[in-house]
């Protein structure tokens, strides 16, 4: 499977794990990139920079192919990742992918060391000035996603056609896509390759994910998901719940930042998707929960994705062969 994204990644398939904060660490990110994808590390969930190395090592113990260190920046964290972003640089990191405010100081710190940078982007704007910025590729993510998502809640189908128009560096299609068949759909956008992140919570290399938190996944359905923080400015979609329904209604009286920090904190994701406290937090999630069925291993995920694609896109040219005969 060959396009620009794996020729520029050094990777088999297009599929990249996402940054999953608290959640993506060295086992799953080497058995994604075992697997042929480009697994990938949060780092500002780690928050000191020894871990990080440590982390950075532990993923080089366990696989010899390419593999990303996620910066999601932003709201509280931002200004708080110089020395994370040094540790990565020291330790000459294959790629890295950066999430949430503007990313030029990132960008300023990387020039003349070689790794590649992804940027996450929602809208055709955004996509544009990380292409000035000097961006590698940019990870298009429609509203359907888990975790930060746009304020403009435009959904994949019409976001990746319009980012892939817009700009001359690859695209990476997000949200909603969590099989062969998203992949597929994907490449008819014009993406070049797909992230995902919900997908990759619900399989066994997942650790850290509790079993309450991946037990919700796999029966959720595509309705069992909610945004929070949309009157913050900050929209991110998360699990159904009456604790989430809460933080909703909260926002609709008109509660501040200051009210909610502590129910939309960090420690309140940590206490759902590690302690399995489904009274006292959150876990993020997107739509595709309502396609997910199963906690395989990760090798496993990318067969039978791989199958499936190839699958459909067998499908696809008996219909555009069909439809020439049936033309002529």
């Amino acid at each position: 499977m060959k396009t620009r994204v794996t020729e520029m990644l050094g990777i088999q398939y297009p599929i990249v794990q996402g940054g999953l904060a608290y959640l993506a660490y060295a086992d799953l990110a080497a058995a994604v990139s075992n697997a042929g994808g480009l697994g990938q590390i949060t780092a500002m969930t780690l928050k000191m920079p020894e871990k990080l190395r440590k982390e950075i090592h532990k993923v080089r113990s366990l696989t010899s192919k390419p593999f990303g260190v996620n910066f999601a920046v932003g709201g509280q964290t931002e200004g708080s990742y110089k020395e994370l972003l040094e540790v990565a640089v020291e330790e000459s990191v294959p790629v890295i992918s950066i999430t949430g405010a503007n990313p030029t100081p990132i960008f300023e710190r990387l020039k003349g060391t070689g790794i590649k940078t992804l940027v996450l982007v929602a809208n055709v704007r955004q996509a544009q000035k990380a292409e000035a910025l000097g961006a590698d590729a940019v990870m298009a993510v429609g509203q359907e996603a888990g975790g930060h998502i746009g304020r403009d809640d435009l959904g994949t189908m019409v976001l990746i056609p319009r980012v892939v128009e817009s700009v001359s560096i690859p695209v990476l299609a997000s949200g909603g896509i969590g099989s062969g068949k998203g992949l597929l759909a994907a490449f008819s956008l014009g993406a070049e390759g797909i992230e995902m992140g919900t997908r990759f919570i619900a399989t066994k290399e997942c650790v850290d994910a509790g079993e309450a938190y991946k037990k919700a996944i796999v029966e959720g359905t595509e309705r069992d998901t909610v945004v929070i923080k949309r009157s913050l400015g900050t929209p991110g979609r998360v699990l159904k719940s009456d604790y989430t329904l809460n933080i909703i209604s909260r926002e609709d009286e008109g509660q501040t930042y200051e009210d909610l920090k502590d129910v939309i904190s960090g420690k309140a994701n940590c206490r759902y998707i590690y302690e399995n406290k489904q009274e006292e937090g959150f876990g993020w999630a997107g739509q595709v929960i309502g396609l997910i069925n199963d906690i395989p291993t990760v090798q496993e995920l990318f067969n039978e994705m791989i199958e499936e694609f190839e699958t459909g896109l067998k499908r696809l040219n008996w219909i555009a062969e069909n439809s020439c005969e049936r033309s002529s």
